[in-house]
Formats: C-alpha cells, structure tokens, sequence
C-alpha cells in the first residue's frame, strides 16, 4: 500500500480558495517531503495491518525492525489493562497475539507520528507547540479511554493527535499563513478565522491531509468536532473516537500554559463531554490530571513544567542548528574557492574541520585507505582526546559485514541514530568498540573515486547530545563536501582526466 499523490481530487465543497490553498500544500509537501520519514512509516505499519496474509508474522517484523516501539510494545502487553493475561510477555511475537495487530497497528501509528514529528525540526516556536500540543491531547486520550472499557485506548490516542493535525500542517508548511490568521482573529482565534482566509477550516485541512495519506477510514472519520449538544445515544465507535478527540484537543489547549484559567476551563469541558463520553466526569478529570502530570515528566514528549524555559532551549538548539548550517554552507563555498593547486590532504583537512565545527561533534576523524598495508589508517583528528587515538584507529581494507564496510561499499553517507542499540551491536567492528564507544550517534561520510574507496570521514556525537537528527539539508551539504574532496583526489592522480571533466 503506498500512500496517495499530490494529484488527489480535492474534497468536494471546497471552493476555489479553499482548493489553492490545498493545491500550495501538496506542492509544500512535495518539495519539503512529508513530515520526514512518516510516510515510510505509514506505508510498513498499515501494510501489516491489512496484510490478508501472515498480519501477525509482518507486524512482528514491523515492530521489530523499531526498538523504540518494540520496547513499547512489550511495555503494553505487561501494563495492568492486559494484566488478565496473568503471565509476562516477553516476546513481540506473543504481544502481537495478546493485543492484536489492530491495537498494535494504532499504536505504531501514534508513536510514529510523535517521533517523526519530535525530529521535523520546525522553524518556528509556533510549530513545534502545535505539535507538542497534539501529543499531550494523545496521553489525555488515552487515559480517558483506558477508563472507558470498551474502548480501545490505542485508537483513541491515534484519533485525538491527529484531532491536530490541520493546525500542525500550516505552521509546518505554511507559517506565513499561520500569521495571517493571527492577524485577523489573535492567538487562539486561528479557527474561526481559517474558513475566511483559507477557504475552508483548519479540520478540513487535517482530514484533507489524512486523505492524502491514505489513513485508514476510522481513523480520518474519528477527526470531526464534536459539541456538548449532539445526541449520544445515537453515537457510533467513530462518534465516540470524534467527541474524545474534540474534549481532549481543547484540554491540551487549556492545559499548556498550566495555570488557574487553565484548570477551570478543563472542569467546564470535563462537565460538558462527560455524558457523551459515558465516563463520569471525576474520572475523566483525574484522567486529565494523570496525563497532565506524566506530560510534564516527560520532557520528551510534551513538557508542562518550566515551559517557557523549555521553550528557550529549543529556540537556542534551533539558533545554533542555523549556525552550523551556515558554517557547513561557508566550508563548502571555501573549497570550492580553494584553486586547482591544493592538495588532496588539504582539502580534506578542510572538509573535517567544517563538519566538526558545522555539526557540533565530540570528535571527528579522517581515515584514508593504504593499499599497500592493506589498511584504513586515522590520519586526522579533531575533538577532545582525539590525537591520542589516532595511532588505535585502523582495520583491514578486507571486506566485513559492518556499518564502515556497507558504507564504503555502498558509496552513501550512512547515519547511525543509536550505536548503542543492542540489535546494532553485530554491525559494530571491535577496533571501533575498542575505541570510539563513548559515542551514542555517528556519521560516514565514505570517499570514493571511481567506484573504489579511498577514505571516509567520520564523525561522532557523545552523551552530551542526547538526541542528534540530520536533515535533508545537511545530508546534502555533507554530499557537496565529499564530492568535493573526491574531485581534488582524482585531480591529483589523474590530472590529464581532471582537465577533460573540468571543460566537460
């Protein structure tokens, strides 16, 4: 299952306004890519869910494949909602036949989005609470819901982020119009504001774009506002996703700056949502205070506490992320300037330097192949201790089944979010474990001139950076690095080709 292109119809009713703001979308969303890695995301986790055969074996391997949800996973099959099962679940295999592929499959979905929105990185404050915003809605669900029990809490997570996900989608891809809306109506008037402006409401982008996705029906059905005044009797499982969503999208809203106001707007909405709920209104309220005190335990996710000094370290990330963009695109510029007479260990020593100071490594190294030895040798080293370890860093130039070797062989820029990953482990060379295993996340940048390795740079990140993300951009510059020290390899041994490609 792959999910649907750009040239989707638009959803009917919508007036020419509304269908150029949509149209201004998908181009957004074709240029930046959708909200990074969510799409591949969804394609393997909805395909395991409606896979006629083998659902149970191919979720497994979805949900294997993640360490992150795998640890979830099992943490859900042991909680107390499945405590019935009276006995431990220690494999994924066996949580898949305690909870279900369904419930499995909304969780991944849940988690997925959370991830990939946390890493997206967006440019503005106004963004990133959007999304944090979603998310803190998803853990008042799910405690909602975990009190309700006929409900599936997982869902209800799933339904309540996405509740959101209209107003994540302009800031992400349209902030200019994000500030028209503010404009026009002040900070939390942006809904009322949105059908005049853009042509149709901010959950009509949110469905729009869940369309577009192709999620699931229930889930995209699960997205209407509900009001206090609509009759519960007549509710269906998707009414019931839908009022959920609705009350727990506005508690977070009244939750986030965690004040008295705040406190009281949430027992009006408890007071109001209870009876279409069918939950009595002090649980849910007790519900709301327990996601309320694990948000803000979890600066992870959706931190109450200290928000505005939160809010400042992410701006300072976001400055210094800026900063060595422009250090990476100034490298770039310089060798490119550096003249036809620099040298191959110059230019690289140049290219290590940029990368060390442009994405903040611990340390940073420059190996580069010795036929004769039959070896990768560490020549260059930057960062603390690194000159000390130099003479520890090589291994043979003979083909093993690790990380240095695949990227090598593959001629790609490899990124290892979690060395530390204990199913990573076997892809991990003992000189490296030996040497360089302080560093939670790394980098190969592999050097290659005519198919045939020649080097790589590598670069590491430590315990002071717990969490390290590369975007697009930054994949791009490394690229024009590499390639760069490349072209000054061939010139040096191959002047008289150089010279050809060069007027080519």
């Amino acid at each position: 299952m792959t999910l649907q292109s750009p040239t989707q119809p638009h959803p009917a009713g919508v007036d020419a306004r509304g269908q150029a703001t949509l149209a201004l979308l998908w181009e957004r969303i074709r240029r930046q890519g959708d909200m990074p890695g969510f799409t591949r995301a969804i394609n393997a986790i909805l395909a395991s869910m409606r896979g006629e055969d083998e659902r149970e074996f191919s979720m497994t391997q979805t949900v294997l494949s993640d360490p992150v949800l795998t640890q979830k996973v099992l943490r859900l099959a042991n909680s107390g909602m499945y405590s019935a099962f009276g006995q431990r679940v220690n494999t994924v295999s066996k949580a898949v036949l305690v909870l279900g592929t369904e419930a499995i499959g909304h969780l991944a979905l849940g988690l997925k989005l959370i991830e990939e929105l946390a890493k997206s990185t967006p440019d503005s404050a106004v963004a990133h609470v959007e999304m944090e915003k979603a998310v803190l809605a998803g853990m008042v669900a799910q405690q909602v819901a975990a009190r309700a029990a006929t409900r599936d809490p997982e869902e209800a997570v799933v339904c309540s982020i996405l509740h959101s996900l209209g107003r994540m989608m302009v800031t992400f891809y349209m902030p200019e119009r994000w500030t028209q809306l503010q404009a026009a109506a002040g900070p939390g008037g942006e809904d009322g504001a949105a059908p005049a402006l853009l042509g149709l409401s901010l959950e009509q982008i949110g469905r729009a774009t869940a369309e577009h996705w192709g999620l699931p029906r229930n889930l995209v059905a699960g997205m209407r506002s509900v009001e206090p005044g609509e009759r519960a009797d007549v509710f269906g499982h998707e009414d019931w996703l839908a009022a959920l969503g609705t009350m727990s999208t506005r508690c977070a809203n009244s939750l986030w700056n965690d004040d008295a106001a705040g406190a009281e707007q949430v027992r009006e909405l408890v007071g109001a949502f209870a009876p279409l709920l069918g939950v009595d209104a002090e649980q849910i309220l007790g519900a709301v205070d327990k996601a309320r005190l694990e948000a803000a335990n979890d600066l992870s996710i959706a931190p109450l506490a200290n928000a505005a000094e939160k809010r400042a370290k992410v701006d300072a990330v976001q400055r210094k992320r800026e900063a060595g963009n422009r250090i990476l695109m100034s490298g770039v510029a310089d060798m490119r300037d550096a003249g036809p007479n620099v040298s191959a260990g110059q230019m690289t020593a140049m290219a290590l330097e940029t990368m060390f100071k442009g994405l903040s490594f611990t340390r940073a190294f420059a190996f580069l192949r010795n036929r004769r030895e039959g070896k990768y040798l560490a020549k260059m080293g930057l960062g603390e201790g690194a000159r000390a370890l130099l003479p520890h860093l090589a291994f043979d130039d003979a083909y093993e089944a690790n990380v240095f070797h695949a990227a090598l062989a593959s001629d790609r820029v490899i990124f290892i979010e979690n060395a530390r990953d204990p199913k990573f482990a076997a892809k991990l060379p003992s000189w490296w474990r030996g040497t360089l295993a302080q560093a939670r996340c790394f980098v190969v940048i592999p050097l290659c001139m005519q198919g045939q390795p020649v080097g790589f740079v590598y670069g590491d990140w430590d315990d002071t950076f717990p969490s390290v993300h590369l975007s697009q951009g930054e994949f791009a510059l490394l690229n024009d690095l590499r390639a760069l020290v490349v072209r000054t390899v061939e010139r040096r041994a191959h002047p008289e080709v150089a010279a050809v490609s060069g007027k080519a």
